[in-house]
């Protein structure tokens, strides 16, 4: 196993009596799933239903702290406060006092005493990453915890970056683009973002019609490169043709956004590098008819 901090993340405290309503009529995933056995995985959109941030939700004493992009921590706060309301909840940015951290390996899940999210006597939250179970265990410390006691050996943030991407997870801010991203196009359907059954949220009803119309034309994939050196924002062609756009990337692996209509063509290249499509055992792909655009 090993143990990653993540230097890019935020941690937003949300407290009060009316956090758990507050944030059920904002986010796509169902507050009440974040009940201090699991976490979730979610996002807040546009009233359009475009993708403004993602996030993680553990339960921490009554409190609700939200795992976001760091570079997101004062325009999320920001956006949560103008729908806050009279509500009876208070943010904070409390990133200072804490650090994130993934745990990775096949072992990772070891470090869970039961169920998918623990508490640890040194104040460290410990929950399965909600998105898929390959992608290992996260934790939110104190700030001044020795990390060496969340075992495993350290490792780097390539290292992360690496797995994520081999497993086809987005993550902003290279793969989701704020106001432009739907979910479904980005897997948050798969990899639990999205509760259906839950009531009305911000910019549902572009995420329910995309889904039940089967509006999706491109998604993305996690990709191989035959060599590295291709950048970030590379078009993705094909007979001469524009049919997707590179996003992460990590040597020679990379997320890109790709037509699913262009899948299983001719041969796709970035830059001077051929680019090899991958589909995740996760991920559920329209029949091909209705992939047609």
């Amino acid at each position: 196993m090993k143990r990653i901090q993540l230097s890019d993340r935020c941690i937003v405290r949300i407290s009060g009596e009316d956090s758990r309503t507050f944030m059920q009529g904002l986010i796509s995933n169902d507050i009440e799933k974040a009940d201090g056995s699991n976490a979730i995985y979610a996002a807040l959109l546009t009233p359009q239903g475009k993708y403004q941030f993602d996030f993680f939700i553990v339960a921490d004493n009554g409190d609700l702290l939200l795992d976001g992009v760091k570079g997101d921590a004062d325009a999320l706060i920001k956006k949560l406060t103008m729908f806050k309301l009279r509500s009876k909840a208070t943010l904070a940015d409390v990133t200072a006092n804490y650090a994130v951290y993934a745990l990775i390996g096949d072992d990772a899940a070891d470090v869970l005493d039961e169920g998918a999210q623990t508490k640890t006597e040194d104040g460290a939250i410990l929950f399965a990453d909600p998105r898929l179970p390959q992608a290992g265990v996260r934790v939110i410390a104190p700030a001044d915890m020795d990390a060496t006691a969340l075992g495993g050996d350290n490792g780097s943030e390539d290292d992360y970056q690496k797995h994520r991407i081999s497993l086809g997870l987005p993550e902003a801010p290279l793969d989701l683009e704020k106001e432009k991203s739907i979910l479904l196009e980005s897997g948050f359907d798969e990899l639990s973002g999205v509760d259906w059954k839950k009531g009305c949220y911000m910019g549902q009803e572009l995420t329910a019609r995309t889904k039940y119309r089967g509006l999706v034309k491109k998604r993305l994939f996690p990709v191989t490169l035959s060599r590295p050196g291709v950048e970030a924002g590379s078009d993705v062609m094909q007979d001469g043709k524009v049919i997707g756009e590179i996003r992460s990337v990590m040597d020679d692996r990379a997320i890109a956004m790709l037509r699913l209509k262009a899948l299983g063509g001719p041969e796709m290249s970035a830059g001077n590098a051929t680019v090899f499509p991958a589909v995740p055992d996760w991920m559920q792909l329209p029949e091909s008819d209705d992939a047609e655009a």
